[in-house]
């Protein structure tokens, strides 16, 4: 059959492939985001690892895994892992009075709770949930992102983070504290960067949807407070988005 034969076979099937667009699928506004740092070579992680994939089951939630790179010498290297993700958790560890563990999660950045405890986590999120007091949402017109951020009276300094992570990875342990388990993770953080900052009035910034499409497709944008040292306070707002061809 020609190719012109065959295009027109295709065309009255309905199944004549087209390049599609870019296109973003946004959620509703988040009640919480609770964030974990973990790691494939720390024992006490699987089982935060295991309610983390229940949380990430949640349309309400913004959830977000962090692997840490400090336990890689126990004889299991986390390729997950990155200095940026150690470095944030030990940024909030300055917060926490230098509480720094795995697992260790953090609601709306602000509340420590160990991350496999689930009674205490839940609880935290039921009295956090509902108080990301600044709305952040998104729009997409054409190839580009539009966050626009609300305004807040007598609010601290604000960052505008964009953290980029892949929605799952299924990973088997060969070394270390858990050779031969079979994690399953979710939302595992790949990289994160600030975009800017907000001081309190609305703001607007628009960015190419082809950078969360590199970066792997999902994102979430967090609204959080600094103190005059830079370090991580509370979560002021939140959204996620996706991408996809």
């Amino acid at each position: 059959m020609s190719i012109l034969a065959t295009r027109r076979c295709l065309l009255k099937l309905g199944l004549l492939l087209v390049p599609m667009p870019l296109r973003a699928r946004a959620q509703e506004k988040p009640a919480a985001v609770v964030e974990l740092f973990t790691s494939q070579g720390c024992s006490s992680c699987p089982p935060a690892d295991a309610l983390f994939v229940e949380l990430a089951e949640r349309d309400d939630l913004v959830v977000l895994t962090y692997h840490v790179d400090y336990w890689d010498y126990l004889g299991w290297k986390d390729y997950l892992a990155t200095p940026e993700n150690t470095a944030r958790q030990r940024a909030y560890g300055e917060v926490f009075e230098n509480t720094v563990y795995t697992p260790q999660a953090v609601v709306n950045g602000h509340l420590n709770v160990v991350g496999s405890d689930r009674d205490t986590l839940y609880e935290a999120l039921a009295r956090n949930s509902g108080k990301l007091a600044v709305d952040v949402a998104l729009s997409y017109p054409g190839r580009s992102i539009v966050i626009e951020i609300g305004s807040a009276a007598a609010s601290a300094d604000a960052h505008v983070i964009l953290a980029f992570y892949e929605p799952r990875k299924v990973v088997d342990i060969r070394g270390g504290e858990n050779s031969g388990r079979t994690i399953d993770y979710r939302n595992i953080v790949t990289s994160f960067q600030i975009m800017g900052m907000w001081h309190g009035d609305a703001m607007r910034m628009e960015l190419p949807m082809s950078e969360i499409a590199r970066k792997g497709g999902h994102c979430a944008v967090l609204l959080q407070a600094v103190d005059a040292a830079g370090r991580p306070g509370r979560i002021l707002g939140a959204a996620r988005a996706s991408a996809s061809w």
